[in-house]
């Protein structure tokens, strides 16, 4: 293999697909990246594979000139780190040796020895995953959508799932596809995100699937996403979901750009919808930014002991007074106009990040916050498609 590369996107490249190496394992193939150059008539591509054995990239850089074909499989930490440091460098020759690997720029020459690429774990292609060419059998359901309406979808539920729970479901963001309507929920115990969307293109009555993502693999697909006018393709398997993100003029079922697979989050994800409630008496219109610096405000003189901010709701004067204490701190109390109120007047606790978190990555201007008692949780609503319950705080 011999190409020559230029230096800014292969680093890209590499710091890409340097988040699906493995950083603790006995095999040492797992922190590797394995490079394929090929060359059809006059067109170069590289592609860069890399997997920790639960999580698989495969990135396709056609900045290249590949004067021999080949493979390498390298260590993907001093690969990144001799590009990275090559930063004067606008193009790097790479060139291989047995399982050695030769980077040479203008004044530098690297030899970094690797493995034979052969003992790389082999990743399948989305095509061979669609027609069930592959180990796996044939995808039970395919799909796609815009990236920027998908990476929407991802950023309104990842924020609220478990991080090391023992119930291993909750870990990951439950992905449900009925007919055209795709809808993403995730749940830390204590709050839950859910939001939906009507996919761009697909059958209307197509049968419905659902899976468990988990959160690594949705952050790894909204740092590959590039452009909101990309397509990505989905297929779904028994164990593995699959991300193939089009770029224009590519037709589904094609390489792609990149290509992302994971294993899937075993366990049953809970019943969610039950936990939504649907009986609440006291509905109140905000602004999103007016409540979230209110929240945050509030929010400075709490501490671990005393986490929770007071929120009570004053429906004859439609204000909201959120205050808060923390001992040997202090005390905070700030007051905000409501927009709409309707029901009585309620006092309610919160913690404050888990109200920041939501309004972060709603969107709309006016959000909907609905309440029932101090004792019962409240919902966040954007538009038609974001429902956002969280618990409250007992408040001393």
């Amino acid at each position: 293999m011999k190409v020559i590369c230029d230096r800014a996107a292969l680093l890209d490249a590499i710091n890409l697909v340097s988040g699906a190496v493995a950083t603790r394992t006995p095999r040492p193939q797992l922190t590797c990246v394995k490079l394929e150059a090929d060359k059809k008539g006059s067109v170069g591509e590289v592609t860069l594979l890399a997997t920790d054995g639960e999580l698989s990239l495969r990135l396709r850089l056609a900045q290249v000139d590949v004067q021999q074909a080949g493979e390498a499989l390298i260590p993907a930490d001093k690969l990144r780190q001799i590009i990275s440091a090559e930063d004067t460098e606008p193009t790097l020759t790479l060139e291989t040796e047995e399982d050695a690997v030769h980077i040479r720029g203008k004044d530098a020459h690297f030899k970094v020895y690797g493995y034979p690429s052969g003992d790389f774990p082999p990743i399948p292609e989305m095509a061979d995953v669609i027609a069930g060419s592959t180990e796996m059998g044939k995808a039970k359901a395919v799909f796609s959508h815009p990236s920027g309406g998908l990476e929407a979808i991802i950023t309104r539920t990842v924020f609220a799932t478990a991080r090391e729970n023992s119930r291993y479901a909750i870990n990951g963001v439950l992905l449900k596809r009925d007919g055209k309507r795709l809808e993403m929920v995730a749940t830390d115990g204590r709050r839950l995100a859910l939001c939906r969307t009507q996919l761009a293109a697909g059958e209307k009555d197509a049968k419905a699937v659902s899976c468990i993502i988990p959160t690594k693999a949705l952050s790894m697909l909204q740092k590959i996403v590039k452009s909101p006018d990309e397509t990505v393709q989905i297929a779904i398997t028994d164990n593995q979901i699959f991300f193939s993100v089009l770029g224009a003029g590519e037709k589904d079922g094609s390489a792609g750009r990149a290509t992302l697979s994971s294993n899937l989050v075993e366990g049953s994800f809970p019943p969610y919808e039950d936990v939504v409630p649907k009986d609440h008496d006291k509905r109140i219109v905000f602004d999103r930014d007016v409540l979230s610096s209110a929240v945050r405000r509030a929010a400075l003189l709490t501490n671990e002991e005393s986490r929770g901010v007071r929120m009570a709701f004053k429906g004859k004067n439609k204000q909201l007074e959120l205050s808060s204490r923390a001992p040997e701190m202090g005390e905070a109390q700030i007051t905000v106009d409501l927009s709409k109120y309707e029901g009585d007047d309620i006092e309610i606790g919160f913690n404050p990040l888990f109200l920041t978190d939501a309004l972060k990555v709603v969107s709309e201007t006016e959000v909907i916050f609905e309440l029932k008692a101090p004792n019962k949780p409240g919902v966040v609503k954007a538009g038609t498609d974001f429902v956002y319950v969280v618990m409250p705080v007992n408040l001393q």
